[in-house]
């Protein structure tokens, strides 16, 4: 299963230098620090990178959903050539949030009021910005649950969340983030809550309703495998900044970036034998003080003292583009982790 890829006309989604900074009593947390992607329509794009390297908060920052003490404090994402930062910006978000972009978040028992059947949570949204009556938006919510694949979905909308399972929660989160059939869905890891069969139920969910639909997708996860399964560009973030960003074949079959080697040598494969898996030495970096230049540097075994300054993604062949002085280029690692060797 994959997704497509149509890069085709202007973007749908800008990040354009995107920084983000939490003020805290412990310090200035610097989350994002000058993020830039586009998301075109039709494609999907994977956003992958540890817990803390920025990927949730690049979600919320695009959706203008940060609250205080967080805020944009750079750069610039704009919808259709629109910003979205400032205060006209955050009005314009909270018009489109819901219904030109909508969101699917990780653990739908947080997402869903617990005190409300799942019928008035998703007609909610339908009223709000359809402006539908109370019964035509009930009938909407049975076909958006039909639509998810819910059995029974008349008799299931009435239903209260901690009525349904995991996987049929998600489903509910999913048709709410459908409702107003949006152009562009954010998934922020959308499978992490469900056990694996469940996880493949989801994904080939959205994959079917962005064909039907001809939805963008920004797929946010750590989980390779799934990116490796869905999308046809990812983008790798860490710190902060995106390190290694091109296309999905060219980046985990040859990783430019170390810490990308380093991901793919710690995630279990079926097709190698290992004896161990080869984890990253050391720990991520405090954001409240960040290495002045590369992020990954303390950890890199390949970092001189040019890594001090953080280089800009720069290509690194036809699709791909590297943020590092030391890339790996064409040598890439081999399938037990050793750099130098061809990718099996």
């Amino acid at each position: 299963m994959s997704f497509p890829d149509d890069r085709t006309g202007e973007p749908l989604l800008e990040v354009d230098d995107a920084q983000v900074c939490f003020y805290t009593r412990g310090g200035v947390v610097q989350a994002v620090r000058g993020v830039t992607f586009a998301v075109h329509r039709g494609e999907t794009l994977g956003l992958v990178g540890e817990s803390g390297s920025g990927k949730s908060v690049t979600a919320l920052a695009v959706l203008g959903l940060l609250q205080p003490p967080g805020r944009v404090t750079g750069g610039d994402i704009r919808w259709k050539g629109r910003s979205l930062v400032g205060r006209a910006g955050l009005k314009r978000a909270r018009r489109i949030r819901g219904k030109e972009m909508a969101v699917v978040f990780q653990d739908p028992m947080t997402s869903l009021n617990p005190l409300f059947p799942v019928r008035s949570q998703i007609a909610e949204v339908l009223r709000h910005h359809l402006g539908m009556s109370r019964r035509e938006a009930e009938e909407r919510v049975v076909e958006l649950l039909d639509l998810v694949g819910i059995p029974a979905p008349r008799q299931r909308a009435g239903a209260y969340p901690h009525e349904l399972s995991g996987g049929q929660r998600q489903r509910v989160l999913i048709a709410m983030a459908l409702a107003c059939e949006p152009e562009l869905l954010i998934a922020d890891e959308p499978t992490t809550a469900l056990d694996v069969t469940i996880q493949a139920q989801i994904l080939e969910l959205i994959h079917e309703i962005q064909q039907r639909l001809g939805l963008a997708v920004l797929l946010i996860t750590h989980d390779l495998g799934v990116v490796a399964g869905v999308c046809r560009r990812v983008a790798v973030m860490y710190g902060g900044k995106i390190m290694e960003m091109g296309g999905a074949d060219e980046v985990f079959e040859r990783p430019a970036h170390p810490y990308t080697a380093g991901l793919l040598r710690s995630t279990p494969r079926l097709d190698v034998v290992r004896p161990r898996l080869v984890g990253i030495d050391g720990l991520p970096p405090n954001m409240t003080a960040p290495p002045p230049g590369c992020p990954f540097q303390p950890r890199c075994d390949r970092a001189t003292s040019a890594c001090e300054t953080m280089p800009a993604l720069r290509p690194d062949g036809d699709r791909r583009e590297v943020a590092c002085w030391h890339a790996l280029g064409r040598e890439g690692i081999d399938a037990t982790g050793v750099a130098g060797q061809p990718v099996a």
